[in-house]
């Protein structure tokens, strides 16, 4: 038995992608015991992940924090890892393959840059979906891959009938109105005229609802939805994992929670700008799509009900 590990640091949205490549890396070594090295907000989570047996902390501190650094690969170091899969292929990673196993290839240490395709450079294997890119890394390690494709982020989530309970709902639409504060490009402004057009339509039929994060929730009290929050605080990723699942339907803007909505099979769509694309993202599936617009400030909230009427008639 040999000790494998994974690399997967985050966001949100990339946990929930990378979901069926680590199914695929575990049902590729079933005789083996799988680490999976991540980051403070998303260590408890991976605890419950049934194809991971123990999860690393890695606080990320600066890289020129020696004494961190020097304990961090002493803790990787004494698992005498015989390959690693890194699946968050950042500059960081890279030297912490520099450090571990400098002369690795692609046989020890998985990642985007030691299985690189020899007919194209980085930038533009980089343009091909992220998933795709997953696919080829993993067949590139001798890997079986037939989860990759399909990520299943249903593992996350966790019983809310007691907040159902007391917010007394049932049928809900669920909106993610909010982004980063420096990636505003991917926010969409007609959130509270779709649901004025939801409510003329629809009635009480559908409960409209909202589940702000830590920095979002004084930005859901402009919003004219049920902020929903557990016991004042928002919601951990488990229990917005079962709330997305459990919707009748989800919009949301290019973040965390739209890439769990289309991963755990819920019906969505999520609105995209010129930020990027739908396809490189990988976040399109058989209920969950994508409205593409050069500008989202022209996607009109008719266009959006429109679709959003279409899938619930």
């Amino acid at each position: 038995m040999s000790n494998i590990l994974i690399i997967k640091h985050g966001s949100l949205g990339d946990i929930a992608q990378a979901s069926g490549a680590i199914q695929d890396i575990s049902e590729n070594h079933k005789n083996d015991q799988i680490f999976l090295l991540t980051t403070k907000p998303y260590f408890d989570l991976f605890k419950k992940n049934p194809f991971i047996h123990e999860v690393i902390l890695d606080k990320r501190l600066p890289r020129y924090n020696l004494i961190y650094l020097y304990f961090l690969m002493r803790e990787l170091k004494k698992h005498n890892f015989s390959k690693v899969f890194d699946l968050q292929n950042s500059s960081r990673t890279n030297f912490y393959k520099n450090i571990l196993f400098p002369k690795a290839d692609k046989i020890v240490w998985s990642s985007s840059i030691t299985t690189l395709p020899s007919d194209q450079n980085k930038e533009e294997f980089d343009k091909i979906s992220v998933l795709e890119r997953f696919v080829h890394q993993l067949k590139e390690s001798g890997l079986d891959t037939p989860n990759t494709l399909k990520p299943d982020f249903s593992w996350a989530s966790k019983d809310i009938s007691e907040i159902k309970n007391f917010y007394k709902f049932d049928k809900y639409i669920l909106l993610f109105p909010f982004c980063s504060p420096h990636l505003t490009i991917k926010k969409w402004p007609h959130y509270n005229k779709l649901i004025e057009l939801i409510l003329n339509r629809y009635g009480e039929e559908y409960k409209i609802i909202t589940a702000p994060g830590p920095s979002e929730i004084n930005e859901a009290k402009d919003i004219n939805a049920l902020s929903l929050l557990d016991n004042g605080k928002s919601l951990d990723i488990s229990q917005l994992t079962s709330l997305i699942k459990d919707s009748s339907f989800v919009i949301a803007n290019d973040t965390g929670p739209a890439h769990i909505a289309a991963h755990v099979n819920a019906k969505g769509l999520t609105l995209f700008g010129k930020h990027t694309t739908a396809y490189k993202v990988s976040i399109e599936r058989e209920n969950f799509k994508a409205i593409e617009v050069s500008d989202l400030i022209n996607l009109s909230a008719e266009k959006v009900f429109d679709r959003l009427s279409n899938y619930l008639s």
